[in-house]
């Protein structure tokens, strides 16, 4: 599909380019990368894929492990393709929030029912949630459900999303939420008249060269990709290519909270835009309301899709107060810090093969912390 608003881009300021600059990283970043080695000898995760930018530069792209604990797994490499998890809620979803919002198409305040009016069919305060909600996790929808135990397809999914009960007053509290975002990527879908992944392919990946970023990755691409799960429950067999996320599953690997597979490159990438301030494909102004900490409800920690440094907080005690990010389920995450011009992208399978161990809760924090130390001793 051609653009629809080809001078949106073109006529943009373009970014700088992100400038390689990773001679010295096994120096500059020596106990940091330690950390993920050990990691690995501990079995937080088997693989891992970092890439660090600074001030416009590349200055660490390294992978660590294996695919898997065997000896004889294939080596990681920076080229390898993750599986993104809830990072696909921040470089798809929202970007593609913020690109309506910047086009004018886009009214936070608006109800979501009145994209999406299957949603009230069931509770009557559904007309209450918004689409700023949605976004911030204040909808008073539940964290997660298994609906895929009950819905064969997509549209099947779906109907079980818009059906599902609130379990708070909307816009009363803070509960991060796939169904919310389940929710969300349809009311966008609906608004842009163009499903989620070929508008983040023409308007996102496709602009910033994200060439190894994508929904439903090509059968060429899976060599490239660690396993996340030996699944002996619902698919049975060992997944891999595919999205690790059961409803995302369902919904044919195209989903607005899980889905997106990219390399960690790709998303350095993608972080440089938003320090570079959104160029091309954003306004510094759009990219300044979605990264901005709302002040509703009270107590909230989150921008609107993005996330921002709690205490204590995933991206370490380093990361300053106009940060923003994201984690991912499978061991992923992303921090932006435009104070230190400083984007960290960490990639693991800490779900293979299964999803019980929770140690990279320990170890991502202490690795942000290093990462940011190292850099402030070069001073």
């Amino acid at each position: 599909m051609a653009n629809p608003f080809p001078l949106r881009i073109e006529s943009r300021p373009s970014a700088q380019s992100l400038i390689p600059a990773h001679e010295q990283q096994d120096t500059v970043f020596a106990p940091a990368f330690a950390l993920l080695q050990n990691a690995i000898a501990e079995r937080v995760f088997p693989a891992a894929s970092v890439a660090i930018t600074h001030k416009g530069k590349l200055v660490a792209k390294k992978a660590f492990g294996r695919f898997t604990y065997e000896s004889n797994a294939r080596e990681t490499t920076p080229d390898s393709v993750f599986d993104l998890a809830s990072l696909t809620k921040i470089v798809a979803t929202t970007s593609m929030a913020m690109i309506l919002y910047e086009l004018g198409l886009l009214d936070l305040d608006m109800p979501a029912v009145a994209l999406v009016p299957e949603f009230a069919a069931d509770n009557p305060r559904n007309p209450e949630v918004s689409i700023r909600m949605l976004l911030t996790h204040s909808s008073g929808l539940p964290a997660y459900e298994k609906l895929f135990l009950g819905a064969k397809t997509r549209d099947e999914l779906l109907a079980a999303a818009f059906a599902t009960q609130l379990t708070a007053d909307p816009g009363t509290r803070t509960e991060y939420s796939d169904i919310g975002f389940v929710i969300l990527g349809v009311t966008l879908e609906r608004l842009a008249e163009e499903p989620l992944d070929s508008f983040c392919r023409r308007e996102v990946f496709g602009p910033l060269r994200m060439l190894h970023t994508a929904f439903r990755p090509p059968a060429t691409w899976r060599e490239s990709i660690p396993p996340t799960v030996d699944d002996r429950t619902f698919r049975h067999r060992i997944v891999q290519g595919e999205v690790q996320d059961e409803n995302a599953s369902v919904m044919d690997g195209v989903a607005p909270h899980a889905g997106l597979f990219a390399t960690a490159s790709d998303l350095a990438t993608f972080a440089h835009t938003m320090l570079q301030g959104g160029r091309p494909i954003l306004r510094p102004e759009t990219l300044a309301v979605f990264t901005r900490r709302e002040s509703a409800p009270p107590g909230a920690t989150r921008a609107l899709g993005w996330d921002t440094p709690s205490s204590p907080s995933q991206s370490g005690k380093h990361f300053s107060a106009r940060s923003f990010g994201h984690l991912g389920y499978t061991g992923t995450s992303l921090w932006i810090d435009p104070d230190r011009q400083l984007s960290v992208t960490l990639l693991t399978n800490r779900t293979w093969p299964d999803c019980a161990n929770q140690a990279i809760k320990q170890l991502r924090p202490r690795f942000h912390d290093t990462v940011v130390e190292a850099l402030e001793s070069r001073r």
